[in-house]
């Protein structure tokens, strides 16, 4: 069968908890990936064959079956580069994992960053279609560029932070648009974050000094009380 017409990665994520998946599935996607979701042993030999993945995802516990007999499979059937999750870490089920054709192993719970490193770095190992680069991002007098992680106001450079950069982006991405607080914390911050979300309002005000934003009459960043933030529009932000 031909390869299917795409330029973007497709990761098939084998995972039944619905927690894990949606938001990783969401990860995937901002870092220009095409998630394919299933939840079951079944599920995933047969997206193998239908979907084409570049790359799976598997859960070693599934509701079905075990993730090394899936992984044995999938192995037997093709080459596709396999990364392993498991809830145990010891160093013996580690080499189990690779040695059943793993190409890696990641241990629950997970950074979603993290794991977007190790995906890319087998990809590269492996040859694979490498994800879509993410494209520049412009909001009026805002330009942001994720690939280069640079950010610039009316042409002059923004000395932004890791954290500063991402809110920012997450924002210039939904213009016009409230971002609840609970999706910046999960994007930027990853879906494990269990301290106070308070940091976010720190950073946000950060963020704000930077673009020389005044809280009380905002011309880009305006708090939606209980909810979370907004980049307002360029329409909006005119005087």
């Amino acid at each position: 069968m031909a390869a299917p017409t795409r330029s973007s990665a497709r990761i098939l994520v084998v995972e039944d908890e619905e927690s894990i998946a949606t938001p990783f599935s969401e990860t995937l996607r901002r870092a220009g990936f095409e998630p394919v979701v299933t939840g079951t042993a079944a599920g995933a030999l047969e997206l193998a064959e239908s979907a084409e993945p570049d790359l799976v995802l598997l859960d070693l516990a599934l509701p079905d079956g075990d993730g090394r007999d899936v992984c044995l499979e999938l192995r037997r059937r093709s080459d596709v580069p396999i990364v392993m999750v498991t809830a145990r870490g010891t160093e013996t089920d580690r080499v189990v994992g690779l040695e059943l054709g793993a190409d890696d192993y990641v241990v629950k719970p997970f950074s979603g960053r993290e794991v977007i490193s190790r995906i890319r770095a087998v990809l590269r190992r492996t040859g694979a279609r490498p994800a879509e680069p993410a494209a520049p991002l412009r909001v009026g007098d805002l330009e942001l560029d994720p690939e280069a992680r640079s950010a610039a106001l009316c042409g002059e450079r923004l000395d932004l932070s890791r954290k500063e950069f991402d809110l920012l982006a997450e924002l210039m991405r939904s213009p016009g648009r409230v971002v609840k607080r609970e999706d910046l914390m999960a994007r930027v911050w990853d879906r494990n974050w269990f301290g106070s979300t308070k940091t976010l309002d720190v950073h946000i005000g950060w963020l704000r000094r930077k673009l020389g934003d005044d809280p009380s009459g905002p011309r880009f960043i305006e708090t939606v009380r209980g909810i979370g933030f907004r980049l307002l529009t360029p329409e909006e932000s005119q005087p």
